[in-house]
């Protein structure tokens, strides 16, 4: 269900309250909410999220992301959340696709190589080209 970027980041579709305890069991140590308030019916409440992972001793970062793009704030935001954490991070959206696109931004705006970033999302199971010319080399 966790989708391994790379050894400090992993994805996933919408969690819920029983995945941050599975969570916190699989060592992550923080969790970003890239997911809007009620963007589906019946969705968790990010509320719900936040209060399982303080519950469980994680970190819990809301960065909502619509899927219409992606703001500097937001990158910005991502950025300091994963150089803030101390230890693996959870990023859940409603596929995992705005949360890796939002990780690959933050890591290509900060220098990282787009070509290896391109190639861990991969592995993934993510296509980051939309977002390739904006990460560099």
């Amino acid at each position: 269900m966790f989708r391994k970027i790379d050894d400090s980041i992993s994805v996933a579709a919408q969690i819920d309250t029983d995945d941050v305890a599975a969570a916190a069991a699989q060592g992550f140590t923080m969790i970003i909410n890239n997911r809007p308030e009620q963007e589906e019916p019946g969705q968790p409440s990010g509320e719900s999220i936040r209060a399982a992972a303080q519950a469980a001793g994680l970190g819990y970062v809301a960065i909502p992301i619509t899927p219409g793009g992606f703001t500097r704030e937001q990158i910005e935001a991502t950025r300091q959340a994963l150089d803030s954490a101390e230890g693996p991070v959870l990023a859940y959206c409603r596929s995992g696709t705005r949360s890796t696109f939002c990780w690959a931004l933050a890591k290509g705006t900060a220098g990282e190589d787009g070509d290896e970033l391109a190639r861990k999302a991969a592995g993934a199971g993510y296509d980051i080209s939309p977002i390739k010319p904006l990460l560099g080399r």
